[in-house]
């Protein structure tokens, strides 16, 4: 795209300011990516680890959306209470809630997202008739408009409202579907382009960065290469001596039908962890497969949301539970593209303004973090 015409503008940014792959939190998966950098932490700190956890009071998954769950404060909300302008705009209103959390709308702020942008009232969201003041239809779900329709909203809040920091999320419903290469995944990114482009002409500080990677997990003939961990489980051990939780999940898995790169292991009878690990990784496709103290330490993950067994495929496999329980019918046609282990925690992060030279001594003796894209940004740029 750099070089093919496709992205003029990131290839601006690029060469007159900055760019570098930096490493984002893990497990690769949305809320906890958003979070830490809405936070400027690793998960360890704000807590929100996935899109689910097992409660193992109740042996029920809990979802990981709630406001109250997040331990950290947003950037957003300390930015606000020290008296500057913020927006917030979301693709799924999934994160809308937590991004928010701490935001007095009252005061002027907005936050809303593209999922429900009919709905928008001036109590919840801090703006009201949304879409006739895009200019937009209502997009769908399963819709590059999805995302579109949040950079419209931003262009036009900061052209005219122009706040003192914004945060724009997408959704990564091309990238699941469309393989880069792919006519319709280049039409996705000029559209972007433009935005972006429109955005830094505003005379903006504009910071680009991804939640996750991507990586195609079929075989050569467009099958899903998935390991039935729960199945697997069930065969060696027997039934309900464990239970195992694909932290993926959410209510939109069309595009992924609930599998990912990384799935956790919570162990209900009297089988050992360590018997675990020691099948799960003799897998084929299997990278890692660690214990609850090993996984939090090497990836910097909250402890007490953990499982007793954290399995994490190879760039080319995904991990599902049992086969029964997921339904991959939607993916017909397409190739399984999907994300949350390792091999997708490498992420661009792109400033259209250069370093100052405190910050280019610090990407040159260290790899930088993801969630530190606000502090680069805003303390970072020349």
């Amino acid at each position: 795209y750099l070089t093919d015409g496709t992205t003029p503008n990131i290839r601006r940014f690029v060469e007159q300011g900055f760019a570098c792959v930096a490493e984002g939190s893990m497990p690769s998966f949305t809320c906890p990516n958003n979070m830490s950098i809405i936070t400027g932490t690793p998960t360890s700190r704000h807590g929100i680890s996935g899109n689910f956890y097992l409660d193992t009071t109740t042996w029920q998954p809990v979802v990981m959306t709630a406001p109250e769950l997040l331990r950290a404060d947003t950037i957003l909300a300390r930015f606000a209470a020290a008296g500057a302008s913020v927006v917030s705009i979301t693709a799924k209103d999934k994160l809308r809630r937590q991004l928010q959390k701490g935001l007095d709308l009252a005061a002027g702020h907005v936050s809303f997202s593209s999922e429900f942008a009919s709905r928008c009232t001036l109590e919840e969201n801090g703006i009201e008739d949304v879409l006739d003041y895009v200019g937009m239809a209502q997009p769908g779900m399963y819709s590059m408009e999805l995302s579109l329709f949040v950079l419209e909203a931003g262009v036009k809040l900061m052209r005219e409202r122009r706040p003192a920091l914004m945060y724009l999320s997408l959704t990564d419903f091309v990238q699941h579907k469309w393989a880069p290469d792919t006519e319709s995944a280049r039409t996705f990114y000029r559209r972007l382009d433009d935005a972006f482009g429109r955005l830094a002409a505003l005379d903006v500080t504009l910071a680009l960065t991804a939640d996750h990677g991507m990586s195609d997990k079929s075989d050569d003939a467009g099958r899903p290469n998935v390991i039935w961990l729960q199945d697997l489980l069930d065969a060696r051990f027997g039934k309900g001596e464990t239970t195992v939780i694909c932290p993926i999940t959410d209510a939109f898995v069309v595009h992924h039908g609930a599998l990912g790169g990384l799935v956790r292991v919570w162990i209900r009878g009297a089988v050992q962890a360590q018997d675990v690990i020691a099948y799960v990784a003799s897998l084929p496709g299997v990278h890692q497969a660690l214990d609850r103290a090993s996984a939090c330490r090497q990836y910097d993950m909250p402890p007490d949301r953990e499982a007793d067994v954290v399995v994490i495929s190879d760039a080319g496999t995904c991990i599902g539970a049992s086969q029964a329980d997921h339904d991959l019918s939607a993916l017909e046609g397409h190739r399984l593209r999907t994300h949350g282990g390792v091999s997708e925690a490498r992420v661009p992060l792109i400033l259209n303004r250069p370093l100052n030279a405190a910050y280019r001594y610090r990407v040159a003796s260290q790899v930088p973090k993801s969630y530190q894209v606000f502090d680069f940004a805003i303390n970072g740029t020349a």
